[in-house]
């Protein structure tokens, strides 16, 4: 598709039952074939995500540095989210561009294997750094052409069951991915990050392979200067600045606690008595998969059936600020496995719902993936910040203090739901 020229400042929004861009949308047939391969897509991408975030990487910053391990996690995982920042907008507006979004699937998982392979090998934080830069930035080139596929290809009315299909990536992709990344811990973290950028890949080949698509030539593209200044105007529409909002601080709440997990459980948490925090991280892994899966799914059907978006994101929001008060409240092995499960069904539902009422208030139907990628930088942004925030918070407060704040930044977010007025 290529993207049509820059809209106004004063263009109308698109409205709630807007259609999928013209000359994309699926077939019956072609429908039948995507829904599965989004979720197989999705969880490829949070396989890599997870896998490494939460096990390989703060493994791997421990055995370079044991005793700053927090504060060089930090910086890590903080300035390589400014890459997914930068890369994932761009990389949306270059495939809108292109008219085609199947070659930055595949250029996009195809590098990320390379740049997985160099992370292995890197033996300083500075290098770690780099090479988790690196990874960061192909990695959203993949994740801004997937992520448009839903408004390019989905009607409306199936819009619900497709953000049900790619939410459910997120539990599998997760819970595999940490199952995976544990196999190779302590001594062939290495192999682990080459098996992963694999997987990647391989998805990536799957995906294009199977999900053909035309490209659109209907509409002229803009210059490039104007394409990267609608990036401003694009946060003018009111409703696209609310939902944006939403998910910046219920991102910022999430990965605030979430890319400290092995950390919480190593220094925070009272385990059993032959426990140690790897295995733990693995055995919590599926239970939180097989909640947010079922939660996904229902959360997904229920707002297709009722069409309304608004009160599930903000009950789900509210409910996952609560439940990370409970680690406070018993901060030992059963007060995690309470808070995993009560957290997955909120994070379930909302991801899938809130992915679904992000469609519907995109302020340019031609300009899809440039829109998803200014939203997608509240997805990565908050990752430039929680880590910052996270130690700071754990070195001042403690791991009570960082859970409280938390909950406090997620409840917000599901406050921010309350102004949108095109979607119910």
């Amino acid at each position: 598709m290529n993207a049509s020229e820059a809209r106004p400042p004063a263009a109308p929004p698109a409205v709630p039952d807007q259609p999928a861009a013209p000359g994309r949308a699926a077939s019956g047939t072609s429908l039948v074939r995507l829904m599965p391969l989004l979720t197989v897509a999705n969880a490829a991408m949070y396989l890599v995500y997870m896998g490494i975030g939460a096990v390989l990487l703060p493994l791997q910053v421990e055995q370079v540095d044991p005793a700053d391990k927090v504060a060089n996690f930090g910086l890590v995982a903080g300035v390589a989210a400014i890459f997914a920042t930068l890369f994932n907008p761009l990389a949306g507006l270059l495939s809108d561009r292109s008219g085609r979004r199947n070659p930055w699937i595949l250029g996009g998982g195809l590098a990320a294997l390379g740049a997985l392979a160099l992370l292995g090998q890197a033996r300083t934080v500075l290098l770690v750094t780099i090479a988790w830069c690196l990874v960061q930035a192909t990695m959203n080139v993949y994740q801004a052409a997937v992520t448009a596929v839903v408004p390019d290809r989905v009607p409306v009315e199936r819009r619900g069951l497709a953000s049900a299909m790619v939410g459910i990536g997120t539990p599998i992709g997760t819970a595999a991915g940490i199952s995976l990344a544990t196999l190779f811990v302590p001594g062939d973290i290495d192999l682990g990050y080459l098996v992963m950028g694999a997987v990647i890949a391989g998805a990536a080949v799957l995906f294009t392979a199977l999900v053909r698509e035309q490209r659109r030539t209907d509409l002229a593209p803009a210059p490039l200067g104007k394409q990267l200044a609608a990036f401003a105007t694009t946060l003018k529409d009111a409703d696209f600045r609310w939902v944006f909002i939403g998910r910046f601080l219920t991102m910022l709440g999430f990965f605030a606690v979430s890319l400290f997990q092995l950390y919480i459980l190593q220094d925070h948490i009272a385990l059993p008595e032959g426990l140690d925090p790897t295995e733990a991280v693995a055995f919590i892994a599926p239970i939180d998969a097989g909640v947010t899966l079922v939660a996904t799914l229902l959360g997904g059907l229920l707002s297709d059936r009722i069409g309304r978006r608004k009160p599930l994101v903000g009950i789900s929001c509210a409910l996952s600020g609560l439940a990370m008060m409970i680690p406070v409240v018993k901060p030992d092995w059963t007060g995690m496995l309470i808070f995993t499960v009560v957290a997955a069904l909120a994070f379930g539902c909302y991801m899938a719902v809130d992915t679904a009422l992000v469609t519907l208030v995109l302020p340019s139907a031609g300009d899809a993936a440039r829109d998803m990628g200014v939203l997608n930088i509240a997805n990565a942004g908050p990752q430039i910040i929680a880590p910052f925030l996270a130690s700071l918070l754990v070195g001042l407060l403690g791991y009570d203090g960082l859970y409280a704040v938390a909950a406090l930044i997620t409840l917000l977010g599901a406050a921010a739901v309350i102004p949108i007025r095109k979607v119910r």
